[in-house]
């Protein structure tokens, strides 16, 4: 929405010279309907995207990181977060629920780091992994736009690297959710960016 004023929020980051892909929460809870936390049809293209973004990055020997979430029995080291989301009960120990989607194919040499809260940056060792690889861009995918992909992409931003979030590989659980936070990202976290785009920039790194 605009009000007849230029707006502000213009600024593009564009690539650095060192990406890596953060793959968030790309589990089985958000896509299997048995699962209270199923994201629905909101989710139906992402991990087909995810896929081509996956074989790009791995063709151009860029890191890979996913990242999902395991509480110990009672959830007390997700604290306030498991208490405000009931759901997250279905994360407690090693569940079906919280297993990588199969499609994805996680490689030996890709690291599965499990959280506690949204974002993939709090309470794990992603920031050391990308600060030892001299990364200063995150392509960000997985779920959820609004949560878990927001937060991380704050993160991101706040720890100095280059968030890019790519639209067609993140989803929500409501359109109205994602849209809007989207456009949030995109306007002041970081830059939201077209699936081909990515795809392009990740062939350019490979060559």
């Amino acid at each position: 929405m605009t009000t007849g004023a230029a707006s502000p929020f213009t600024g593009r980051l564009g690539f650095g010279a060192r990406p890596a892909l953060v793959v968030v929460d790309m589990v089985r809870a958000y896509t299997e309907p048995r699962f209270a936390l199923y994201a629905g049809a909101h989710v139906d293209g992402v991990v087909a995207s995810i896929v081509a973004l996956l074989d790009a990055a791995r063709t151009a020997r860029i890191p890979v990181v996913f990242t999902g979430v395991r509480y110990e029995p009672g959830g007390a080291d997700g604290g306030v977060f498991f208490r405000k989301v009931p759901p997250l009960e279905l994360f407690v120990g090693e569940s079906e629920a919280g297993e990588l989607v199969d499609a994805l194919e996680r490689r030996p040499q890709e690291p599965l780091l499990l959280k506690q809260y949204p974002s993939a940056f709090f309470g794990t060792s992603l920031n050391d992994r990308l600060r030892a690889d001299a990364i200063d861009t995150v392509i960000l995918a997985g779920v959820s736009t609004s949560g878990c992909v927001r937060a991380s992409a704050t993160d991101a931003m706040q720890l100095g690297y280059v968030p890019i979030v790519v639209r067609e590989a993140v989803g929500d659980r409501g359109q109205a959710a994602h849209d809007a936070n989207l456009f949030d990202i995109d306007a002041k976290i970081g830059d939201v960016v077209a699936l081909a785009d990515v795809l392009a920039h990740l062939a350019s790194c490979g060559r």
